[in-house]
């Protein structure tokens, strides 16, 4: 929108004002590959199998138990989890599909659908996973350099119900699991995750997401709503040498000194400045929008660990398809555990 007001003095001494109102809409599109975005569609399941089992085949072993039967290999069995999520059906539904990765030589054998259930109610498996989500990560390193948080929620098919004096003798919903995320907004790969108790507050979660993003990823910007607005939080992403674009609440104030004055003055007095930069965090917005249309938006298992583990499993389906398409966009080659797997023993 324009507005022009001029004003003219005449002769007479009278004043002509003249008052442009001028509207423009512009539509902002953005250029999409499509030939490479067809491709990657099109050859996806094969291609995700690939990328999956060089993904496990880095995996060690859990320990065994002296006792009972020998169990099955953990690459065997977190590509038969995984794979699981990828075809949103139930452990069950999903053996057609892992018996045929055992007919293209993905799978040593075939396991039990018992077996795979085991493994994500394994609280050993949750450090495994997370590893498998950082080290999916890092083939884009070079691509991403600006990172948005937030969290969402997947529900379950477990109730919480109590007694309510106030509207009713009985009272529920439906458990579930709130995972915090940090992602890129170029690839909208996930680069770091963080599972707590579903009442976790989203603002103390976030050094942790920072953290483990700075290991592995150069962080130029780092953008989140104003639930992160804390000085804590501030320091926790300046001290990597990345700019925090957190939006602020109407409670606070410019007198925390140093980037939080600075930035708090960006946001209420340079406005088109500040959201050119936090625009970019609806990226994880469309990070969720993806994960939860590609692999349902909740979860199968019934406890609380594998509630947590197929979470994750989510996210590694989700990062393998990111790359399989940063690979015809980006013409990137997806390569995991270089050197060795130091990333699962810290």
């Amino acid at each position: 929108v324009e507005y022009v007001m001029t004003r003219e003095a005449n002769a007479d001494g009278s004043t002509t004002v003249r008052e442009t109102l001028a509207v423009r809409s512009v539509r902002r599109t953005y250029p999409q590959d499509w030939r490479a975005y067809n491709k990657a569609q099109t050859t996806e399941k094969e291609q995700f199998l690939e990328l999956l089992d060089d993904l496990c085949s880095g995996l060690p072993e859990l320990p065994r138990g002296k006792n009972g039967r020998p169990s099955v290999p953990i690459h065997d069995a977190l590509f038969s989890a995984c794979y699981k999520v990828y075809t949103t059906m139930s452990a069950r539904r999903s053996m057609s599909d892992i018996r045929a990765a055992y007919e293209d030589g993905y799978l040593a054998k075939t396991p039990h659908f018992n077996s795979v259930l085991n493994y994500l109610r394994n609280p050993l498996v949750t450090r495994i996973l997370y590893a498998m989500i950082t080290e999916s990560s890092l083939s884009l390193r070079d691509f991403e350099s600006d990172f948005a948080a937030d969290s969402t929620g997947f529900t379950s098919s477990r109730f919480i119900r109590w007694f309510d004096h106030n509207y009713g003798p009985r009272q529920g919903h439906h458990e579930w699991v709130k995972v915090h995320l940090m992602c890129g907004v170029t690839t909208n790969i996930v680069t770091a995750v963080e599972i707590r108790d579903r009442d976790a507050s989203d603002t103390k979660l976030l050094p942790a997401l920072v953290d483990t993003t700075a290991k592995n990823f150069k962080m130029n910007e780092v953008l989140a709503d104003k639930g992160y607005g804390s000085l804590s939080n501030y320091d926790a992403i300046i001290k990597h040498g990345a700019v925090p674009y957190i939006a602020f609440k109407t409670i606070h104030t410019g007198r925390g000194g140093g980037w939080w004055r600075r930035m708090y003055h960006m946001f209420h007095f340079n406005q088109v400045e500040f959201a050119a930069h936090y625009h970019k965090r609806s990226n994880v917005e469309s990070t969720f929008s993806m994960i939860k249309a590609k692999f349902r938006d909740d979860v199968r298992s019934k406890s609380d660990t594998a509630m947590v583990n197929e979470a994750l499993c989510k996210i590694v389906c989700h990062n393998i398809c990111c790359l399989i398409q940063a690979m015809h966009e980006l013409g990137i080659a997806a390569t995991f555990w270089q050197g060795s797997n130091t990333r699962l023993a810290s």
